[in-house]
């Protein structure tokens, strides 16, 4: 039997990753989630009742509902149980050729592992129904297009996409419509009047900036659970900008209407009152093959900010002054001085959430001794965090006290 509903009726409730505190419990409503995703799959991803669509996902992370919400296109949709790195990270790419997919989403970690493992797909195996490539999770490096177009998937269009489990869905992404340029999202999605504001809530024209949504979307969240005024949904993303979304994110959006993410906003870094994003500096540390995994923060100290950066090594290797020497150089000469780490530590593991994004701020608030409690409920692997705690005060990088 059918029931009508209201738009708003909630259709499901989704749980923020966590990487800026308590999760939001968000409430999304049916029509506009559906609408919106359909958008997205059918006109922004191509996809269609030919189809076959495999997204890499927990079932704790949004983008297992916007698979789901594939099988509205009449695609068949392919789910995989288990580790994408087990037995090996060829592991996916062999599902790819064996399903025929035609669409494979997974994180930009994931393409960036296998960059670095040195896969090479396009060579091993008949992917010759691939169409397209989803990456999403966190900013994809420029080295990585670079792999994909040349040993993972030279055929695709690759589509790095980026939004959040607060609208369910996408402010900027792919197109079939346009060409794709190496380091960067293609466009905003339709609809979507995304821009980049300057501290003082004005668009900025050149350079990077917050990224707000100024018009409603329909995906955006009915409520929050248990705020019967809409005190905290108010609080989340209009209180920064009145009346204007603020998603928490740092963006640039390039003169041909492409966008490139420079990492959450409330993690940027300020040394010398110069506002730089995270993503900056992974997207030089991370090309280094010595490097398995990085994590940078900013420590507060005499009114200035160092930016301190944890290293995890790659197997068989160690953080030898030969080493901090090569990260400082790349970092300076691929970025900027400002850019480059006072202090760099070595580090067993990075603490990411269970829908795998760096966890940024709890080492921030770690480093600068804040006594706000972190969510280690929503960490994949809290003991990270009581890791990075004894180097850092080891290095002598804790406050006193």
């Amino acid at each position: 039997s059918f029931t009508p509903l209201d738009p708003d009726h909630p259709v499901y409730i989704l749980y923020s990753s966590g990487t800026t505190g308590q999760p939001k419990c968000i409430v999304h409503g049916s029509a506009g989630l559906l609408v919106n995703h359909a958008k997205e799959l059918m006109l922004q991803g191509d996809v269609g009742p030919e189809d076959r669509f495999l997204y890499f996902t927990t079932c704790g992370w949004m983008m297992w509902n916007w698979q789901a919400s594939a099988l509205m296109t009449g695609a068949a949709v392919i789910t995989v149980d288990g580790s994408p790195g087990y037995p090996s990270l060829n592991a996916l790419w062999e599902t790819v050729a064996t399903e025929k997919v035609t669409h494979f989403g997974t994180s930009a970690r994931f393409l960036a592992g296998c960059r670095k493992a040195e896969l090479t797909p396009a060579r091993d195996l008949d992917l010759k129904d691939l169409r397209v490539l989803f990456s999403t999770g966190s900013p994809l490096l420029p080295e990585d297009y670079d792999w994909v177009y040349k040993d993972g998937a030279p055929g695709v269009l690759l589509g790095s996409i980026a939004g959040g489990t607060d609208i369910c869905g996408c402010f900027v992404g792919a197109t079939p419509l346009l060409a794709v340029r190496r380091g960067e999202i293609q466009c905003r999605f339709l609809g979507v009047d995304a821009v980049a504001y300057g501290d003082d809530g004005q668009p900025v024209t050149d350079g990077r900036g917050e990224l707000v949504c100024r018009q409603p979307l329909p995906s955006m969240p009915v409520s929050f659970w248990n705020d019967t005024d809409g005190a905290r949904y108010r609080g989340a993303y209009f209180e920064t900008f009145p009346g204007v979304w603020a998603h928490g994110d740092f963006i640039e959006f390039t003169e041909h209407g492409g966008a490139i993410i420079y990492g959450r906003s409330d993690a940027t870094l300020n040394p010398g009152g110069v506002r730089i994003g995270t993503a900056e500096i992974y997207r030089q540390v991370e090309t280094i093959a010595e490097v398995k995994d990085s994590l940078v923060v900013g420590r507060q100290i005499e009114g200035d900010v160092e930016v301190v950066l944890l290293v995890v090594p790659a197997e068989g290797q160690s953080l030898t002054e030969d080493l901090m020497k090569r990260l400082r150089t790349r970092i300076r000469e691929g970025a900027s001085p400002r850019h480059v780490p006072k202090h760099i530590v070595e580090v067993a593991d990075i603490p990411y959430t269970r829908s795998g994004k760096k966890v940024e701020l709890a080492v921030a608030r770690l480093i600068n001794g804040s006594t706000k409690a972190d969510n280690r409920d929503a960490l994949s692997n809290p003991e990270a965090l009581d890791h990075i705690r004894d180097k850092l005060a080891a290095a002598n990088l804790l406050p006193k006290g």
